[in-house]
């Protein structure tokens, strides 16, 4: 009998490792066939054949003269020839409100030049629709806004500067009552028209949004001094945004936020910033669920990341997040977080598919997070996390954890995969509850063990 159950262990450990090999070959393969297929659906716009310069304009680079007007006139110009470059040579150019772009457009803000935007948050208004953490409402103008347009282009080796530290960066503070005031007009499905913020408000805006955009270009510019997400791409496909330098350290300043998105291309950055590098969402509870557009094949690679969590998935994410790749990447400095999917059960939705391959982290607090109840809150609609392929993940230090999986009993996080995971030191090495069929195979944390001593 005890033979036959030996045996019987023998073969089903054998199966395991069998199915466990087979597992992590054929996920190599969906890997690469994932990676070519949003590949080839990535394009970038084609670059106008007109080019004017903003100095035709009126526009002057002396820090000092309002060049809104200038950019209002030339891109009107650019609505006339059908397409157009809008070249900006070295200079500091006061932008005294949001330039409002049009379709066939690019910005080439040239090496030495800066956009210096106004710190009046009256200059912002009228109202526009947008997004505020993940709810659409009608508020304040991104600086760089474009709405449901196509072939949007901004490069150059210049600086958007959002001048925002001594006003809109103080909001934060100020900010609850409106925060509250979005959330509950998302959850009792108040028409979006009837969403007016604005003045009297403190919501703030984004320095660059597009929404409702079709192929997109933001290429070799840096970012400094934001409202408040950086860079905020909602509901828009075919996006590129490469070499990109963040020096964006203001309350909230998210590097990349790519939301309700697909197709999208993120590669070459240099992140410095005072929140998320990536984070990908698909809006907020009731209306996100009710919206059901996901964030799906997503590509980020060749990045370096610095600032609070490399790349975050949610907590606003009830549309679903799929097929998103993370890659080849490594840390620039420290992160709070190397790698973070959050949710709780206000959002429902779910996140599945997620590769992370071949990424390092030097210090960090947690080096890899999934959490379905991210800050203990909400109720009802638990979010359906499974289907994670981690592989060839090192970390020098972990000060708080790990690996760390936090599930519900009612719906368990489930189909992890961890391959060829070093981390130096953690506090707490693992730390998985509330999951199933969790797949570990050379995972070494706290340094590895040597030959066994022998009795003396």
């Amino acid at each position: 009998m005890k033979k036959a159950l030996f045996t019987l262990f023998i073969s089903v450990f054998v199966i395991s490792i069998v199915l466990t090999s087979c597992t992590v070959k054929n996920e190599a393969s969906k890997l690469n066939t994932l990676r070519t297929d949003i590949l080839k659906n990535i394009h970038s716009p084609a670059v106008p054949s007109n080019t004017i310069s903003i100095l035709t304009f009126g526009a002057v680079g002396d820090s000092i003269t309002d060049c809104k007007p200038a950019f209002d006139k030339a891109l009107a110009e650019c609505t006339r020839l059908k397409g157009a470059k809008i070249v900006i040579p070295a200079g500091i150019y006061f932008v005294g409100g949001p330039i409002r772009l049009v379709s066939n457009v690019c910005l080439e803000i040239q090496k030495g030049a800066r956009l210096k935007f106004s710190s009046d948050p009256e200059k912002y208004l009228p109202v526009v629709p947008t997004s505020w953490e993940g709810t659409f409402i009608l508020n304040y103008s991104p600086f760089i806004y474009g709405y449901k347009l196509q072939n949007i282009a901004i490069t150059g080796e210049g600086t958007i500067d959002g001048n925002a530290l001594k006003t809109f960066s103080t909001w934060r503070d100020l900010q609850s009552k409106d925060q509250q005031l979005s959330r509950d007009m998302n959850h009792n499905n108040v028409p979006v028209n009837k969403r007016v913020f604005g003045a009297n408000h403190y919501l703030r805006p984004q320095l660059i949004q597009l929404f409702d955009c079709k192929n997109i270009l933001i290429e070799d510019i840096s970012i400094t001094n934001s409202p408040f997400w950086c860079i905020h791409l909602l509901k828009s496909e075919n996006i590129t945004v490469r070499r990109v330098n963040y020096n964006a350290h203001n309350i909230n300043n998210d590097g990349i936020d790519p939301e309700y998105c697909k197709n999208v291309l993120i590669e070459n950055i240099n992140f410095d910033n005072g929140d998320d590098n990536v984070a990908i969402k698909s809006g907020r509870d009731d209306e996100g669920r009710a919206t059901g557009i996901p964030s799906e094949n997503i590509l980020i690679r060749n990045c370096r990341f610095k600032g609070l969590h490399a790349v975050a998935i949610g907590s606003e994410m009830s549309g679903g997040v799929k097929n998103v790749i993370i890659e080849n990447c490594v840390s620039g400095g420290k992160c709070k977080r190397g790698i973070f999917l959050k949710s709780n059960p206000d959002r429902g939705g779910y996140i599945t598919d997620i590769y992370v391959n071949n990424v390092t982290f030097k210090e960090v607090e947690d080096c890899f997070y999934i959490t379905s109840n991210y800050h203990g809150e909400g109720k009802g609609h638990n979010t359906d996390i499974h289907n994670v392929f981690v592989d060839s993940m090192f970390c020098h230090k972990a000060t708080n954890a790990g690996l760390v999986i936090q599930g519900f009993p009612s719906k368990k996080i489930k189909d992890i995969y961890f391959s060829n995971i070093r981390i130096d030191q953690a506090a707490s090495p693992l730390s998985f509850t509330n999951s199933e069929n969790v797949v570990m195979n050379n995972v070494i944390i706290g340094g590895e063990a040597g030959i066994p001593s022998s009795v003396k």
